[in-house]
């Protein structure tokens, strides 16, 4: 361990990355990212001016050629991202992203003994997927655009137990895509993403309404970072120092999103959040006025329905693909499949349940009257329900708010 070298990620381009707010959580202070050229890659590992450094695309192969000694795993699977400067100046190549996988798959309680596993992607992150696979007892195969095992011929797979993604497909800003369809694979006992931008890609939310287990890429993310600080320091870190780094990062990127009927209280009580949690509020009824250039009402009454639900259903995307927001929406924001799965993408989504004779009809073009608001509620509580992750009483705003955040802490 060299004390005094700073530590950080290289990569080009580097884009926004959550590794120095993550380190810093697993106590690792000031790192930083170096986005380095690869004409000057070379001259960066001669000077060994840092402590250790993790590696992401497109040099996890390259480095390889620079380090001195390269531990089993990092041979085997033919990647690094991670070197560390020993005190000598010699340099060791490790790959903590195989125990950030296997840990993925442990949290999610995915074994892969005796497994057929589909590993969609051929890059080096399906190379890592594929040598714990094995490691573990499980059969891998790998299914790439134009291999031998392909998209085409899925249907020679179809008894895979489990599927692990190692694309990009999913990644924010193409967040609509999913790879494949998880309801062709009867036998499927476990689906794990490496993504982790958004929260919760398709794949994984129709893996959730399949109930089939599944976790996503940012618990790998923490637990590569955890093994990666392991390896400089010569320190342990408890699970749970890496389980609060997670959930922290988890709590900071994710949305809290509320659902619910109209004038359930879903604005009072998202400003009451925003305001508890540090976290920024969105109104998405507000920001259609803002667009429209009108009220609501006066959509209805001038455009109609559709309209409306037309521009509802732009709004919800472009506010639900950054999380860390707090977002109230229309009561009728879950009618519409795309909104919902938008809506779970990057949030926690809140059902906020009030007595119906306590909502309020003025104002509210759809609420016209207490037979409406039942006739309404009849069509709309099985959606608020499979959308949402819990579901809270609002007695009153301050008690709901509270109650919002003792849940979301429970799991």
């Amino acid at each position: 361990m060299n004390d005094g070298l700073p530590c950080g990620l290289i990569g080009h381009p580097l884009s926004h990355s959550f590794s120095p707010e993550l380190h810093d959580l697993l106590g690792g202070k000031g790192y930083e990212l170096w986005d380095i050229d690869p004409d000057t890659l070379g001259i960066f590992f001669e000077k060994r001016q840092f402590g250790f450094v993790n590696v992401t695309i497109p040099y996890k192969q390259r480095v390889m050629a620079f380090c001195d000694e390269l531990s089993e795993t990092a041979q085997k699977i033919g990647s690094v991202n991670t070197v560390i400067c020993r005190k000598d100046g010699s340099l060791y190549g490790d790959n903590t992203d195989a125990c950030g996988f296997l840990r993925m798959a442990q949290r999610a309680g995915i074994d892969f003994c005796g497994k057929k596993v589909l590993v969609l992607g051929s890059g080096g992150t399906s190379r890592t997927a594929c040598a714990v696979i094995a490691a573990e007892g499980g059969s891998p195969t790998v299914i790439s655009r134009s291999g031998e095992n392909n998209y085409e011929n899925l249907h020679l797979h179809t008894d895979a137990d489990i599927i692990v993604n190692t694309t990009p497909v999913g990644m924010y800003p193409h967040q609509n895509a999913s790879p494949l369809d998880l309801s062709r694979f009867e036998k499927l006992k476990g689906v794990l993403d490496v993504v982790y931008n958004p929260l919760r890609t398709r794949l994984l939310q129709q893996a959730q309404e399949l109930h089939i287990p599944c976790e996503g890429g940012l618990y790998m993310l923490c637990a590569q970072a955890a093994r990666a600080r392991e390896l400089y320091t010569g320190s342990k870190i408890s699970e749970e120092a890496l389980e609060n780094a997670y959930r922290t990062l988890l709590h900071e990127r994710q949305s809290v999103v509320l659902v619910g009927m109209p004038g359930c209280g879903k604005t009072t009580v998202g400003k009451l959040l925003a305001r508890k949690l540090g976290k920024e509020f969105a109104d998405t009824d507000a920001l259609i006025e803002e667009k429209a250039g009108c009220t609501v009402a006066q959509i209805f009454s001038q455009a109609g329905e559709k309209a409306f639900r037309d521009l509802e259903e732009k709004v919800i995307a472009q506010c639900c693909a950054e999380g860390g927001k707090v977002i109230a929406t229309g009561g009728g924001a879950v009618l519409r499949a795309e909104n919902r799965r938008n809506l779970r993408m990057n949030g926690n989504v809140v059902w906020i349940k009030r007595p119906l004779q306590e909502l309020p009809l003025e104002g509210r073009p759809l609420s016209k009257s207490c037979k409406a608001v039942e006739e309404m509620y009849a069509l709309r509580k099985d959606l608020y329900a499979a959308c949402a992750d819990l579901t809270v009483d609002n007695a009153s705003p301050e008690a709901c708010a509270e109650k919002i955040i003792n849940k979301m802490g429970a799991i």
